[in-house]
């Protein structure tokens, strides 16, 4: 399994309402330097399945999504992973 294949499968692990950084998803992957590349993992996907939303910056922040920052934090409010005031 490649580092994508091994970013795609722990994302697809991550339950509703959690959130893991982009660092530990590299850490997750086998590569604990990469997370600019699970980013890029990230900004490249297009399956739907793969809840990519629920990845975020270490600070808290929630990063991109594909471009649409504002549907990202809809989405984890949704899902109970950010309060309101988020």
């Amino acid at each position: 399994m490649d580092f994508t294949e091994r970013v795609v499968a722990i994302v697809r692990g991550i339950p509703e309402g959690k959130t893991l950084s982009y660092g530990e998803v590299a850490a997750r992957a086998g590569s604990p330097r990469a997370a600019r590349a699970v980013g890029v993992v990230m900004k490249n996907n297009t399956d739907k399945r793969v809840p990519c939303h629920r990845v975020i910056r270490a600070n808290g922040t929630l990063g991109g999504y594909n471009g649409l920052r504002g549907e990202k934090a809809t989405l984890l409010r949704n899902e109970g992973a950010l309060t309101s005031s988020q």
